[in-house]
Formats: structure tokens, sequence, C-alpha cells
């Protein structure tokens, strides 16, 4: 399953609507009682104590239905707007992916031939590429299989032979302008100064 969905069954809602149904059952059992016991006193006079505490239990008792069920609603809009919001965000996500997808196929092989010009070897490839994508000595070691001295060794080859200082100018030297912005086209500096000589010309003139 993707990081980024939702699943639409929850463990622990589930648990609590199962929790709530035995409680909308218990206090539905307790407000039909309370019911049917005035029902059965009113013809006898119970008194005002009597009603009071029965009509109490019964107003509780529907409260809390109506509190449960409300609760329960709520949860389920919620849940509903987090899986909306999930299914969006792996639309877009997977929109941004099939567009982006020759592109990153073309970075990904101008990245590859770079490291080959270098004359790594395949393995020191394999940590130069998972340094690139942010994961630290350790992390690689996991994901390779490899103990963490042998990463090490590898990323030391990488600088070494690509003349890089580190992880931060390896990331620069292939992703760095690609996170610049595009460049604001620079005003000519004739028209810049044609600019200032209109500007001065207009103040000389309105002054007395």
């Amino acid at each position: 399953m993707d990081a980024m969905e939702v699943p639409v069954a929850h463990p622990t809602l589930d648990g609590d609507g199962r929790l709530r149904f035995f409680l909308t059952l218990l206090l539905a059992g307790i407000a039909l009682g309370g019911a049917i016991d005035l029902w059965l006193d009113w013809p006898n006079d119970p008194g005002a104590l009597h009603l009071g505490v029965e009509s109490g239990l019964l107003l509780l008792s529907l409260g809390g239905i109506a509190f449960l069920w409300s609760g329960w609603m709520q949860t389920r809009r919620t849940l509903s707007r987090s899986v909306e919001d999930s299914q969006q965000l792996t639309a877009e996500r997977d929109a941004w992916r099939q567009r982006a997808e020759k592109l990153l196929l073309g970075l990904g092989e101008e990245i590859d031939a770079q490291l080959r010009r270098w004359s790594l070897t395949p393995a020191e490839r394999e940590v130069a590429l998972l340094l690139l994508k942010g994961f630290g000595h350790k992390e690689i070691a996991s994901l390779l299989d490899r103990s963490e001295r042998t990463v090490r060794q590898h990323a030391v080859a990488v600088y070494r032979k690509s003349n890089l200082g580190g992880r931060a100018q390896l990331a620069a030297f292939f992703l760095e302008d690609l996170l610049l912005p595009p460049a604001a086209p620079e005003a000519e500096p004739e028209q810049d100064e044609g600019r200032e000589r209109e500007q001065g010309q207009e103040q000389v003139a309105g002054s007395p």
C-alpha cells in the first residue's frame, strides 16, 4: 500500500463502533425501562420525586444515545475527508510522476553516465545514488545488506574519484541548478538609461 493512502477500514474505529453500539443498546434499554416504569406508575400517582428521578434517567439515556451517535457521525465525516484528501494527493502525485517520467528517466541516465565517467564501481555507484536520495550510511548499509564500514569506504571512494568534498557537494553537483527558479529577464541598460533621462526631464520641467 502506498505511504500516502489512508485505508478506509480502521481497526481503532471499528473497535470504537462496537463499543458505541453496545453502549447504545445499554442506554436504550435503560431509557425503555424508565419509560415503561413511568407508564406503569402514572395512574398510581407515584410522587414528584419518583417521577423526577425516572424522567431524569430517561432524558440522560436519550441524551447519551444522541451524544454517542453524534460523535460517531463526526468521526465518520472526518475520516471521509481524510480519505478524500489522501486520494487527491495521490492523484496529484501520480499525475506529476506521469508528466515528469521522461525527464526523470533522462536525469537518471545522465547521473549514471556521470558516475561512470568518474570510474566508479557498480557498488560505489549504488552508494552514490542512495547518498543523492538523502540516505545516511547506516540506512544504506541496511538497504544494501552491507556493513556500515563498507558503505563508508564506498562513499569515501566516490568523493575521492569525483574530487568532491562530501555529500553536500555531490548533491549540489547534480541537483543545485534543478532547484533554482527561472531567472527573471534583466532590463536592457539602454532602456534603463532612457527612463532615467525622461524622469530627470520631468522633474526639471515641474520645478519652479
